[in-house]
């Protein structure tokens, strides 16, 4: 239950970070945080996130911003957070959006064939 709250808070916390421009590193400014997963002895955080454009050079570089503010963050974090320990951040890209939006368009492709068949055969 604890890990649950810390996890919300942390990741509510770094959305504010990054939405109100308090880093001021432009590779982190159209990035969203999707998930934080604290470890349960709080020493370490995986923060997932994702970027608004999905290409590989826009992704690199959100990884370098966030690892080269990753202390500055961290110092921010445990000021806002309560904790006995501020954990250590791992930023991890996460690539199920993306495929969500893959996968939508080609089952959008399969329904537009079909109709495109029935059509002819009518």
């Amino acid at each position: 239950m604890r890990i649950e709250k810390v996890n919300s808070s942390i990741k509510r916390e770094l959305a504010n970070i990054i939405l109100l421009g308090e880093v001021r590193d432009p590779r982190i400014s159209f990035v969203t945080i999707l998930n934080v997963d604290v470890s349960k002895d709080l020493q370490h955080a995986r923060v997932k996130f994702s970027v608004l454009a999905d290409t590989p050079e826009k992704i690199n570089a959100a990884k370098a911003g966030f690892e080269s503010c990753r202390g500055y963050i961290r110092k921010l974090i445990s000021q806002r957070v309560p904790l006995r320990y501020t954990p250590e951040f791992q930023f991890i890209y996460d690539k199920g959006i993306k495929h969500a939006a893959d996968v939508d368009k080609v089952l959008e492709e399969i329904k537009q064939l079909k109709t495109a068949q029935e059509s002819q055969q009518q």
